[in-house]
C-alpha cells in the first residue's frame, strides 16, 4: 500500500542524523526566513494577499523606530502573529505539554490585536460558545457544547503512547480532525497549521538541525488542500488514507529539499553565491561591501575578522579595516559571532540582502509555486 511505504520512507528521514556543515548563526537564519515564508504561507490560504516583498518591506526592512511608530496593518500584523507563535514553539516544544491550554495559547497568539469582524475573534484563546456554519463548506461542525470533550479527545489520542511508527499516521489524522471540530470560532485554519508543526517538532523532528516546513505542502495549492480534507470528510477511512498520502507526501519532498541546506557547500553554490550576485547587479550592496561578504562566504569557518580583509584593501590601517566592518555591521550585514567578538559572519535575514536570498530560493524551487513575491 502507498502510504505504508511513504511512512517508512518517512521514518527513515526521521532517523537521519543531519551532520550539518553551515555555521549555526548562518543556518539559524535560514530557519528564520522558513519560518517567515510559512507564517505568509498559512495566512495566505485564509486570503491575505500579502506577498512576501510586502512583508519583507515592512517588517523586516524597516526599522524598529518605524515599526512602533506606524500603524502595522491588519494583514501585516496577521502574519506577525503566526510567526510569533511559530517562535514561541520552537523555544518552548520541549518543555510544553500538548493540552487543550496549548491550544488556547496558540489561538491567543494567533489573533492578537486583530479585528474580530476580520481577521481576529471576540474571544482570544477560548473555545466558540455557539454554533457555526463554515463558509464554502458542506461540513456543519459540531454542536459548541461538544467541543471541548472532542478537544480533549483528540489532545488523549496525539498523546497516546503509541509505537513511533504511528506518529506521522496521527498527525495527519489530528489535522483533519481539528479541522472538523472547528473549535474556535476564528482562526481555526492557522491554529491547526500551528499544531501540526508543534506535533511535528514535539513527536518526529525533534533535530534543531532540522527545517519543519509544512504549511508549504498546503499553501502550494489551496483548492487542492481543502478537496483533500473534504475528501477525509465525506469519505470514512478511504478518504483518511487518501488525505494522509497527500499530506505526508507533500511533507516528505519539503523535507528532503531543504536538508540540503544544511551542507555549507551546497548552501553556498545555490544560495549564498547567487544571492550576492544579485544584491551587487541590483545595487543593494557597493563593491567593497561585496568582496567582504564573498570573502566571508569562502572563508574557512565562516568568518572572518579584521586582518582577513587587507588584500582587499591594501594600504588601509587596522584602524581602517575595523571601521569598514563596522559599517557593515551597523548595516545588519555582518554579525559577530557571539557578543564583544572580533569575528563576524554574514548576515542576511534583516536587510537589503534578503531580497536577494528570497529571489534566488524561488528560482531554485524553495518557495511554493503559488507563493508570490
Amino acid at each position: 500500500m502507498p502510504i505504508t511505504d511513504l511512512i517508512m520512507e518517512m521514518e527513515k528521514l526521521r532517523h537521519i542524523e543531519l551532520v550539518g556543515t553551515t555555521h549555526s548563526l548562518i543556518f539559524n537564519q535560514i530557519r528564520e526566513i522558513f519560518q517567515m515564508l510559512e507564517s505568509i504561507g498559512s495566512s495566505r490560504i485564509e486570503g491575505n494577499n500579502t506577498t512576501i516583498m510586502d512583508y519583507v518591506e515592512e517588517t523586516k526592512i524597516k526599522s524598529d523606530v518605524d515599526m512602533e511608530t506606524d500603524s502595522v496593518p491588519e494583514q501585516i500584523r496577521e502574519i506577525m502573529n503566526i510567526e510569533n507563535a511559530m517562535r514561541y514553539i520552537e523555544e518552548n516544544i520541549s518543555e510544553l505539554r500538548i493540552s487543550s491550554m496549548f491550544l488556547r495559547e496558540l489561538h491567543q497568539l494567533t489573533v492578537e490585536g486583530l479585528n474580530y469582524r476580520k481577521e481576529g475573534a471576540q474571544h482570544p484563546g477560548s473555545f466558540r460558545t455557539g454554533n457555526v456554519r463554515i463558509s464554502g463548506s458542506s461540513h456543519v461542525p459540531p454542536d459548541y457544547t461538544q467541543v471541548e470533550p472532542m478537544i480533549q479527545d483528540l489532545i488523549d489520542f496525539v498523546n497516546h503512547d503509541d509505537p513511533p511508527k504511528y506518529d506521522l499516521l496521527k498527525i495527519a489524522m489530528a489535522h483533519h480532525h481539528f479541522v472538523w471540530i472547528h473549535p474556535f470560532e476564528n482562526g481555526n485554519g492557522r491554529v491547526v497549521r500551528l499544531f501540526t508543526y508543534a506535533l511535528l517538532l514535539k513527536f518526529v523532528f525533534k533535530s534543531r538541525e532540522r527545517i519543519i516546513n509544512p504549511v508549504a505542502v498546503f499553501c502550494s495549492n489551496r483548492d487542492a488542500y481543502y478537496s483533500f480534507l473534504s475528501k477525509a470528510d465525506r469519505n470514512g477511512e478511504s478518504g483518511m488514507i487518501e488525505w494522509a498520502t497527500y499530506m505526508l507526501t507533500g511533507l516528505k519532498t519539503e523535507i528532503e529539499k531543504i536538508d540540503k541546506l544544511t551542507d555549507y557547500s551546497t548552501l553556498k553554490k545555490i544560495l549564498l553565491y547567487p544571492a550576492l550576485q544579485d544584491a551587487l547587479s541590483n545595487k543593494y550592496v557597493t563593491d567593497d561591501a561585496y568582496k567582504i561578504l564573498k570573502s566571508v562566504v569562502d572563508a574557512q569557518g565562516q568568518t572572518i575578522q579584521s586582518s582577513d580583509i587587507s588584500p582587499i584593501f591594501p594600504g588601509k590601517s587596522s584602524s581602517d579595516r575595523s571601521r569598514i566592518i563596522r559599517a557593515l555591521v551597523t548595516q545588519g550585514m555582518l554579525i559577530p559571532i557571539h557578543s564583544g567578538a572580533r569575528k563576524y559572519t554574514i548576515c542576511f535575514a534583516n536587510n537589503y540582502l534578503l531580497r536577494s536570498v528570497l529571489k534566488v530560493l524561488d528560482k531554485e524551487g524553495f518557495l511554493p509555486e503559488q507563493h508570490s513575491l
